[in-house]
């Protein structure tokens, strides 16, 4: 006796250690990208980790199944649910998703997928060699221009302004150039061929203003070696420093017109918690529902099963007193047809549990029958539907308020209709012309090594002394603003009529009219659901009143009515009779019960007070955890047959 005892005790640890084991195995994988973790010069340029989307279910069966049937509470139930359903799962990426288009909006720019380009120029500054002073004295010759793959930006349209792109952006480019260029006209270059090394070095830094401007500070070098004789300066290196802000004045003009974008990403993913909790809610009340029918499956099945019985024992009752000569042959044959209606009636409630056993698998499973460690095991709810003494309902008009407060689903179009408002203002915005100043303010140095060149009367000329250098010489005439330019203008445009314009932003004023009529529309339909939730869960429990009285009385008829068969004052058809009542009376209480639990299903979701109803919290639903290990009770009823 006492090794069983320490034998049980040991199976139960046992039991208890693996059941631990798979809770601890069972944790849901992230799916939220990962972030590289590089140096911060590489890190901004190398792809995130997305992992794999997990297909199998991460929720183990294994600590609720024994001897090939996996027993359910409600509570497992739900948590297998949160799990390993793949709506809940689906529903996870939502958030995740929102939360990195916030981060592309707040970058700013133009909208995602939008092409950009640029062009490179090999060219020389302004006054620098023979083709600098040409085109400062705005001479122009074929083959000189020196573009090589220019073009231009493409052009996109969309409604309201564009944000400035709000990431610092440093642009380089370096080009080196061997050019050969005929002269036609040698009276500058004193050579007929020309012949150029050159190395352009650009740089840029550039900055988008929140307020809709732009901030643009660039370096230019352009280094510069050729073969005519009358460069004072060969080689030689010109510089320009530059500072440029041009703002928008009237239309994109403002940090709400700018941020517009950014405000709405940010309210879609506030509301991405809602519409992840509308989703868990509705998951739960479908699991709720399935596992209350197939609670009541297996009440309907045992009943049935227990009318087998008796209906087998009635027959074999009445074959007894018919070789007794106590009965007529008239008498075998209806309880016959009373044992074959009720064997009928268990095939039916067989099938009917069969077909709600597939439902709540596929709701509890992300595969399904597909899952083998639960395709052939028999589920066996342990929670029975209790119709309590009394509902205890809040008035009405309570309930309402509470829905109004707690459903998901209501607050998510509120928060739409609010993200609806703030992307509004840029068409309003888009309405104004477009106006754009400018203001720039850039300087300039020169330096090269010294030639002299002959003045055609006999004499040579040096350069000027204060060009003499090198690199550091011209770096420094910047810095001094030795040769500034400075300018500042201005850009309006102002189309005529504006139709486009004013178009967009009166289909977008009647659209939101009628989001605001469709958010009106689900405060009023959420009223009217509260209301029938109401009124059906009263209904319900005045139906299961009466069905409940009537088995009473239908079982205690039947026991009257076999008492009176046994004294030899009744027939075997009216014992059958009143069993088939009996059973009609059975199966109407307990399709009573069922419809009272969907009733209390549908008014806790019509309040929205699924999830509190059900010890569910978001956090908890997100990571799919469940509170604490799924074990099974010591005592397991015994199930029907199947």
């Amino acid at each position: 006796m006492r090794a069983a005892v320490r034998s049980a005790a040991a199976a139960s640890i046992a039991a208890a250690v693996l059941a631990g084991m798979a809770f601890g195995q069972d944790q849901t994988a992230a799916i939220e990208p990962v972030k590289p973790k590089k140096s911060v010069l590489i890190r901004p340029y190398s792809t995130p980790t997305a992992p794999p989307a997990q297909l199998s279910n991460p929720g183990s069966f294994a600590p609720l199944i024994r001897a090939g049937r996996l027993y359910l509470t409600a509570q497992d139930a739900i948590a297998l649910a949160l799990q390993n359903n793949i709506d809940i799962e689906v529903a996870r990426y939502a958030p995740i998703s929102l939360a990195w288009t916030l981060e592309r909006y707040e970058a700013g720019g133009a909208l995602p997928g939008v092409p950009s380009n640029a062009s490179q120029a090999v060219s020389v500054a302004n006054g620098q060699g023979v083709l600098g002073s040409q085109a400062a004295a705005g001479v122009s010759l074929a083959g000189s221009n020196g573009q090589v793959g220019a073009s231009t930006n493409t052009t996109v349209t969309q409604v309201g302004p564009v944000t400035p792109t709000l990431d610092p952006s440093v642009q380089a480019s370096t080009t080196f150039s061997h050019r050969s260029i005929p002269q036609s006209n040698s009276i500058q270059s004193l050579t007929s061929n020309l012949i150029l090394n050159q190395r352009v070095y650009l740089g840029s830094y550039q900055q988008g203003l929140i307020t809709g401007g732009t901030v643009n500070i660039s370096y230019n070098e352009h280094y510069l070696s050729e073969n005519s004789p009358t460069d004072n300066l060969n080689p030689s290196v010109a510089t320009t420093l530059s500072f440029t802000l041009q703002h928008n004045l009237l239309s994109g003009f403002g940090v709400k017109v700018n941020e517009r974008s950014i405000e709405v990403a940010r309210l879609n993913l506030n509301a991405s918690d809602l519409n992840f909790r509308t989703t868990v809610s509705g998951v739960i009340a479908n699991v709720l529902s399935a596992y209350y029918t197939l609670a009541g499956d297996f009440e309907d099945l045992r009943a049935k099963e227990e009318a087998v019985e008796t209906a087998d024992a009635v027959l074999g009752e009445d074959k007894r007193r018919l070789q007794l000569g106590a009965l007529a042959q008239l008498d075998i044959t209806t309880a016959e047809n009373q044992l074959a209606a009720a064997r009928q009636a268990l095939v039916n409630s067989q099938s009917s549990l069969r077909q709600d056993e597939l439902a709540i698998k596929n709701l509890i499973s992300r595969t399904g029958i597909g899952d083998p460690a639960i395709a052939e095991v028999q589920v066996i709810p342990l929670d029975r539907i209790v119709v309590p003494p009394e509902d205890n309902l809040a008035p009405v008009a309570d309930l309402i308020r509470r829905a109004m407060v707690n459903r998901s689903d209501l607050l998510a179009d509120q928060s739409n209709l609010k993200a609806s408002e703030v992307s509004a203002i840029g068409t309003k915005s888009g309405v104004l012309p477009l106006g754009v100043g400018l203001v720039s303010n850039s300087n300039a140095g020169l330096a090269g090594v010294p030639h002299s060149v002959p003045t055609g009367v006999g004499g040579v000329r040096g350069p000027d002394p204060y060009f003499v250098g090198g690199m550091g010489n011209a770096v420094g005439q910047i810095f001094r603003r030795n040769f500034p330019s400075e300018s500042a203008g201005g850009f309006f445009l102002a189309r005529i009529n504006n139709r486009q314009a004013q178009a967009d932003y009166g289909v977008d004023q009647l659209s939101l009219r009628q989001q605001q009529l469709s958010v009106a529309k689900d405060a009023h339909q959420a009223e009217v659901d509260v209301m029938n939730a109401w009124v059906a869960i009263e209904q319900a429990r005045a139906r299961y009143e009466a069905a409940d009285q009537n088995r009473i009385l239908s079982q205690q008829l039947l026991d009257a009515e076999r008492r009176k068969f046994a004294a030899g004052e009744s027939t075997a058809s009216n014992v059958a009779a009143q069993q088939r009542d009996l059973l009609a009376a059975q199966a109407s209480e307990l399709d009573a019960e069922v419809t009272w639990q969907t009733a209390k299903i549908a008014l806790d979701q019509a309040t929205g007070s699924t999830l509190e109803a059900n010890h569910v919290t978001l956090a908890g639903a997100k990571s799919g955890q469940p509170a604490k290990p799924l074990t099974l009770p010591e005592q397991l009823p015994d199930a029907p047959s199947k």
